[in-house]
């Protein structure tokens, strides 16, 4: 009888919540030293390369024939943020669309792909940018809010402060289906338990805000809030449009950019609004 042979044990990886830890708590300085104490340009060099790379995944999903195509869309999400981070000139904006624009009607022309597949090139060599860069932009402008990366914070308290609730709340008490066509998991008991932990997150992060009273902030949970939630089922829509799971892998863990900006990419121009039209910064 021959003898059995032995087998090497099996190398057991981190699971899902432990790699999701391991991969977010090395980043937490670093990213709160940018947020408070770091030099302006360093936070706008963070986020300009966030957007570069939300860029990149937003158009390998939808575009995924050409490297060209990713790359330039990547750029031109860069290049629009920057002009709103660091213009103040319509001017200056409209030069940034005008490129925009030539180059979508360039590769349009310019590319082999099937006719039928134009109308896509185009729609997304024109919206990535606004979509990935006109949002996250806002997230480097509030850091100029007084205090220094306060706003940010607040913005994150509700962006993920309302995505934690929801995914809770919806797994204890859910019971109504929100969107099942796009995410069946999100219920519509999970969603208002998000949005009251957004205006809980507001309201105490006002005693903290100068600008920010407690009915202000209670207005900016609900519409932040809302907004959040709404940009969190769009990233659903596009993935679930494209065949894929995550926008990325660059988080492992977490997926790509566009997974962990899902609802800060909503919840920032929020703020950002709030904080300059109405607190005036």
């Amino acid at each position: 009888m021959n003898d059995a042979i032995e087998q090497p044990p099996m190398k057991k990886g981190l699971s899902g919540t432990a790699l999701r830890v391991a991969t977010v708590v090395p980043l937490i300085p670093i990213i709160i030293w940018m947020m408070f104490v770091g030099p302006r340009w360093v936070w706008q060099t963070f986020i300009l390369a966030a957007i570069a790379i939300g860029g990149y995944e937003l158009m390998a999903m939808k575009v995924p024939s050409s490297r060209g195509l990713r790359s330039w869309g990547s750029m031109t999400a860069v290049l629009f943020a920057y002009t709103l981070m660091f213009t103040t000139t319509a001017s200056a904006v409209y030069g940034a669309v005008l490129i925009i624009i030539l180059g979508a009607m360039a590769w349009s022309l310019l590319q082999d792909d099937p006719l039928h597949n134009a109308s896509v090139r185009v729609g997304w060599l024109l919206g990535t940018p606004v979509y990935v860069g006109g949002t996250l932009a806002a997230v480097a402008l509030v850091r100029d809010f007084d205090p220094t990366g306060a706003w940010v914070l607040l913005t994150m308290v509700l962006a993920w402060g309302s995505d934690t609730s929801a995914y809770f709340v919806g797994r204890k008490f859910g019971k109504t289906k929100l969107a099942p066509r796009i995410s069946p998991k999100k219920t519509l008991e999970g969603s208002a338990g998000g949005l009251a932990a957004s205006v809980v997150g507001a309201v105490i992060m006002s005693f903290f805000l100068p600008g920010l009273g407690p009915i202000d902030a209670i207005a900016l949970g609900i519409l932040a809030g809302a907004a959040g939630q709404a940009g969190d089922l769009l990233i659903s829509v596009l993935k679930r449009s494209s065949g894929v799971k995550d926008s990325g892998g660059i988080l492992p863990g977490h997926g790509g950019i566009l997974d962990r900006a899902d609802a800060l990419a909503f919840t920032a121009p929020a703020t950002w609004a709030y904080g300059h039209f109405i607190a005036g910064f």
